[in-house]
């Protein structure tokens, strides 16, 4: 099947309608994605006032981020192919009533296990969440025009809970105290789960095929011993004995979860789908611009605070700016896909990332640096946001109805993978460098480096002589 997103018509062009109700379920879905955006950066700044208030050590308090970050990437695959086979609805509520009770449960915690264990049980709502909401939304919106702006709102949405959440984190705790963040997530739950089972149809295959059991215990242990690994080295280095038996434990768990799914009959994950040039160059482009800009943003907030000196609420500003020029660069990225084809905006918006982080070597102890910082990480992550809508575009072009939980499982997975390992990889460059600022300096190099390589390396991957990308594989000629 070819894909054509290279040639505009003039149905591509044009702005689509959605009905009320089309709204309605956007709403929805997109509040819902919103959340658990919010979830990931809403606690961080309220860290230090929380484990005082608990009794948690300095050395705890990663699993705070841990605890949620562990089952939210574990088994997204997994719930994904879950919702295709029993009902993408029923789980998108199970989850969303899940997350709900689960923030209840943070936000009156007691001690570290009850608060840990209310986030443990957030991490697996939002598993749930966060791939059948995006299968309902490739599903319920058709391939074209709709799907493109729908995912353009989510995209925006999703980059500016992210944003929001480190603004709104440290002013929830400064006036109403640390539970307000967990507090905010759980109202956002009570808003949504009413709404949602009278406005979103069911949707699942037309058959039920067996679950792959032996591919769900392997990718579901790798993932969740990659993530141990690569949250606990952003603490604690790679050197430590946990980070490097779970490394190399979740490297072979998912090498044998290849090893299944190329022999069982009704696989997990279809090796033919990862064959599809959209699907493996698309991923290959959202990993890196989630893990390359999160790394940014890390580096940028050690910067603005202990060179500059700036205040928290101060950052917080800097951060607030991209946030607003990020939804303003939601609401046009449709009509940039429809204008210029999604692989075009994917690697164009790669490249701009790419260059605006590389303008940020500039940056040194003087005053007027902030105002780099703030202009160059802005219009970076305007980039960074058309990167995220094009990428989940071409991913999901081309895939039939009843495959569509796997390909956004994967989407989703790139996500949460990226926001997990760029602080690990580069991050600790800065933090263990002598010199702040020349170790900030080394990762937006690299950064920049990584961006630039892979916006070339996609350009390659997703050429194709007619001018249209082609749902074939990787292999194929």
């Amino acid at each position: 099947m070819a894909i054509d997103t290279t040639s505009p018509t003039t149905e591509s062009l044009d702005t689509p309608r959605l009905s009320t109700r089309d709204k309605l379920v956007l709403f929805v879905l997109c509040a819902a994605q919103f959340m658990v955006a919010l979830d990931f950066s809403v606690l961080n700044v309220a860290l230090p006032v929380l484990g005082a208030d608990l009794g948690m050590s300095r050395s705890a308090l990663q699993w705070a981020v841990t605890a949620f970050a562990l089952p939210s990437g574990g088994f997204l695959l997994l719930f994904g192919r879950i919702g295709d086979l029993y009902g993408r609805r029923r789980l998108f509520l199970t989850g969303l009533a899940l997350f709900g009770a689960a923030s209840l449960l943070a936000t009156f915690a007691w001690d570290p296990a009850s608060f840990l264990t209310g986030r443990a049980l957030q991490g697996l709502g939002a598993a749930a969440i966060v791939p059948t909401g995006m299968s309902l939304l490739t599903t319920t919106f058709p391939e074209g025009p709709a799907r493109d702006r729908a995912l353009g709102i989510s995209g925006t949405l999703l980059s500016l809970g992210f944003t929001v959440g480190m603004v709104a984190g440290g002013t929830l705790t400064d006036t109403f105290g640390w539970r307000s963040t967990m507090g905010l997530l759980a109202l956002f739950a009570l808003i949504v789960l009413p709404l949602a089972p009278a406005l979103l149809p069911e949707s699942r295959t037309p058959d039920r095929p067996r679950l792959d059991v032996p591919g769900a215990i392997t990718v579901t242990g790798g993932l969740l011993s990659l993530i141990y690994a690569l949250s606990t080295a952003a603490d604690h280095g790679f050197a430590r004995a946990d980070v490097i038996t779970t490394l190399v434990t979740g490297l072979l768990l998912l090498a044998a979860f290849v090893t299944i799914e190329s022999r069982t009959a009704t696989p997990l994950v279809s090796l033919p789908m990862l064959r599809r040039r959209t699907v493996a160059w698309g991923n290959i482009g959202g990993l890196v611009t989630f893990s390359m800009m999160s790394t940014v943003v890390f580096a940028l907030t050690l910067y603005l605070q202990e060179v500059l000196h700036l205040s928290a609420f101060e950052t917080g500003l800097v951060f607030g700016v991209q946030g607003v020029l990020s939804a303003v660069a939601g609401s046009y990225a449709s009509r940039v896909i429809g204008r210029f084809g999604a692989h075009r905006t994917l690697v164009g918006s790669l490249v701009g990332q790419g260059v605006l982080v590389a303008a940020l070597l500039g940056l040194n102890t003087q005053g007027w640096s902030v105002w780099l910082a703030t202009a160059a990480v802005s219009l970076a992550s305007m980039c960074h946001l058309g990167a995220i809508i094009s990428y989940g575009v071409t991913v999901t072009s081309g895939v039939p109805d009843e495959e569509q939980g796997l390909a956004t499982g994967l989407v989703t997975s790139t996500q949460q993978i990226g926001l997990t390992v760029g602080i690990p990889l580069l991050g600790v460059l800065a933090t263990t460098s002598h010199d702040l600022l020349s170790g900030v300096h080394t990762v937006l190099a690299l950064d920049a480096v990584i961006v630039l390589a892979a916006a070339a390396l996609v350009a390659v991957g997703l050429r194709v002589r007619s001018g249209a990308v082609e749902a074939q594989p990787l292999g194929a000629r």
